[in-house]
């Protein structure tokens, strides 16, 4: 990542963090697993992915808002929370704090992690690696896995022309986004395989995207549902998703 977009990165961030912190109450910093898990479709199953993390090294690699971090550090990791942001940073730190979990946190640009080979037993990230330079951040993403480790990341993909248009035109929770950061691709997939050969993806969220407009429970609950089904019977539409699924294993 050149220094420019470092800069750039670091600032949008900051003023998100800042935005956040100044409506965080205190009372919210605390939650339940729930919260976090089941805020997206895919990150519960994503997370499943990891195992069993009691007692393993685990990188919370662009933790943000560090909730994930908590949730973690509950389940018995040792968990390493990394991020660009300072601010985002201060408000994992309050979080885990306020949780009562401990929490190792680092300040790193995620093409050049400041660890060690071999550091993590598992890595989890969510929606970072679309902002990195992939080839860089796959290599240090294996350099720092652990023999027999596992990452695990979820990303918005871009396969479906409609949410492309969408994305552009309607108005929605969360859009801000950076300059550099675009969607997945297949040609992404392919590149990670080239590291990661035993790759595995999954796509989350097609009639159940809608949830984004559509904010009533039962319509979303309903929308999940008929995605299940779809998805299970004709697997060849998760290119059509919003999210893929990646899991990562080093031999």
């Amino acid at each position: 990542m050149s220094q420019a977009r470092l800069r750039d990165e670091r600032r949008f961030h900051d003023l998100q963090a800042a935005h956040r912190a100044r409506a965080l109450q205190p009372h919210e910093y605390r939650f339940d697993d729930a919260a976090y898990l089941r805020h997206e479709t895919w990150i519960e199953p994503a997370f499943d992915k990891l195992g069993d993390v009691k007692g393993k090294h685990v990188l919370d690699l662009g933790c943000g808002h560090g909730m994930a971090s908590v949730v973690l550090a509950r389940r018995g990791a040792l968990v390493t929370a990394c991020d660009l942001s300072f601010g985002y940073l201060r408000e994992a730190r309050t979080r885990a704090e306020r949780n009562g979990v401990a929490v190792r946190f680092a300040i790193c640009d995620g093409e050049r992690l400041p660890f060690a080979d071999g550091s993590f037993d598992r890595i989890w990230g969510n929606a970072i690696l679309h902002h990195l330079d992939l080839g860089r951040a796959a290599e240090e993403i294996e350099r720092v896995l652990a023999p027999g480790g596992v990452a695990v990341f979820c990303e918005p993909w871009g396969g479906n022309r409609w949410l492309g248009w969408a994305r552009q035109r309607l108005p929605y929770p969360g859009k801000n986004r950076t300059d550099g950061e675009m969607p997945w691709r297949p040609s992404d997939l392919r590149q990670l395989c080239t590291v990661f050969p035993d790759l595995q993806a999954r796509g989350y969220q097609l009639l159940s995207m809608l949830g984004r407009l559509v904010r009533q429970g039962r319509v979303v609950s309903m929308l999940g549902w008929c995605d299940d089904i779809l998805l299970g019977q004709l697997p060849s539409w998760q290119r059509y998703c919003r999210y893929v699924v990646v899991t990562l294993p080093k031999p």
